[in-house]
């Protein structure tokens, strides 16, 4: 018998197991391979695509199916395919072009279950390149064919970001999805009922799992759904207000190498279900 026996670790990636640069410490591969020996299961829940974090699987190895596109699909590593999806309707691009038309120099992404188009630049848009290394695939919102997973759109200054909040609210299509901040410039559409949470619903479901061994760890408003899910939710030092006040616990930053310190806490009984 293990110590982590039925216990089901869900981390963030960005700003919570990924350090600024984008690389995962030593400190927490080795906590996490520690806590898979002990009979634990680890994943992570990402709003990115399952394609476009080889990388991080290459280091830290999950041992379950990956939650992503912020909890919009399921996905098994084993297998390459993807265990569950849910998809937008095709009236999501009526709220697209009205922002498009309403905040003049919003960025805007639209990701399927497959690839990620950056449909219309600005500085924000490029950050956001930067930071998670996705190729420039370039297609207009109106000319995506495929079956889309979430829109992002990305604001250079936090006043542009409220100011599309409000417009957005004012939409009589707000009732008929779900929006989460998932980053300082970056707000998104979800299909309704939407948010990572589900992911760790539809994993815990998958594995025969017990809900109330779950723990989840995060850094940002769109991981609040996981705390609010989960047994327990751990926010990070870096995490915003929000998430801070939606978790159980909060532990270091990420660059502290959070979810080692989260295991330990784990293993030494500071942290208890």
């Amino acid at each position: 018998m293990g110590k982590f026996d039925g216990v089901i670790l869900c981390t963030d990636l960005d700003g919570t197991l990924l350090c600024n640069d984008g690389t995962v410490s030593a400190e927490n591969i080795a906590a996490i391979e520690f806590f898979k020996r002990e009979g634990g299961v680890f994943s992570f829940v990402t709003g990115r695509l399952p394609f476009f974090v080889t990388d991080v699987c290459r280091a830290v190895m999950p041992n379950a199916p990956i939650g992503c596109i912020n909890g919009g699909g399921l996905y098994d590593l084993s297998r390459s395919e993807y265990i569950w999806t849910c998809s937008l309707p095709l009236k999501v691009l009526e709220l697209v072009k009205y922002t498009d038309d309403a905040v003049p120099g919003v960025g805007i992404q639209v990701s399927t279950f497959h690839t990620t188009y950056f449909c219309k630049d600005n500085f924000a848009m490029k950050k956001f390149r930067e930071i998670t290394g996705l190729p420039q695939i370039t297609c207009k919102y109106t000319q995506v064919r495929e079956p889309m997973a979430k829109i992002l759109f990305a604001c250079d200054t936090e006043a542009d970001l409220y100011s599309l909040e409000n417009k957005l609210q004012g939409h009589p299509l707000w009732k008929e999805f779900a929006f989460v901040r998932s980053g300082d410039m970056w707000y998104e559409i979800l299909p309704k009922g939407i948010g990572k949470g589900t992911a760790i619903e539809k994993l815990t479901q998958y594995l025969r799992g017990d809900m109330r061994k779950t723990l989840v760890i995060g850094d940002h408003n769109n991981d609040i759904s996981m705390f609010e899910t989960a047994r327990i939710g751990v926010a990070v030092a870096n995490a915003s207000s929000a998430a801070k006040k939606a978790a159980d616990y909060v532990t270091v930053s990420n660059e502290e190498h959070a979810v080692a310190k989260v295991i330990s806490d784990l293993t030494h009984g500071c942290i208890r279900f």
